[in-house]
């Protein structure tokens, strides 16, 4: 059993690191999947977002648990985090809050909930639902999953993607894709961010 729980944590502690982009992700798929059984999520494919990756570089991944691998990848927004002081690291460095109108980023395991109207990008947007103390106020601040021109469909590295107000944000082509996967599904969808 101490055995067990010290594998967890270890797991726990290397999927988290802020190590840069890192060479594997299988901790993190490993915990996915059970978090997802465990908890009745779908058990075929999740989605894992790295914001220690340059945001000019794919870190937007789908995760196919049948197929035990990365089936799809793109780029990803995070938030400016300046509501309330001045950030001249926005682009190269995450910060992260779950302060309302902090514009920040917020880590952790979310419920990818309704699909509902988006006045960005192709019109879709998907509610997140914070599962832990690091992304309790997703729904209450807003934060979604959605489209926005202005997000590029291919790696854009040494250029950096544009700045959200927290959400994780794609490009139009990438979101139809999403979008597709998340309408044919019956269980909740998991969505991790980490860094």
């Amino acid at each position: 059993m101490k055995r067990k729980l010290l594998l967890i944590i270890v797991s726990f502690i290397s999927c988290n690191s802020s190590n840069g982009a890192k060479a594997t992700y299988a901790d993190c798929h490993l915990e996915a999947k059970k978090f997802c059984k465990e908890n009745n999520f779908n058990e075929e494919y999740y989605f894992l977002i790295d914001l220690s990756v340059h945001s000019g570089k794919n870190r937007f991944y789908v995760y196919d648990f049948t197929k035990s691998k990365i089936t799809d990848k793109n780029l990803v927004t995070h938030g400016a985090c300046d509501h309330f002081e001045v950030n001249t690291a926005k682009y190269s460095k995450v910060r992260f809050s779950t302060e309302t109108d902090s514009h920040c980023s917020m880590k952790g395991k979310y419920r990818i909930g309704k699909r509902d109207y988006s006045t960005w990008g192709i019109k879709v947007k998907y509610w997140l639902e914070g599962l832990e103390t690091t992304n309790k106020t997703a729904v209450e601040r807003i934060v979604v999953l959605h489209s926005w021109e202005k997000v590029a469909n291919k790696e854009i590295f040494p250029l950096y993607s544009p700045l959200s107000w927290g959400c994780p944000a794609v490009s139009d082509a990438f979101m139809r894709k999403l979008d597709k996967k998340l309408k044919t599904t019956n269980k909740p969808v998991l969505l991790w961010i980490i860094e």
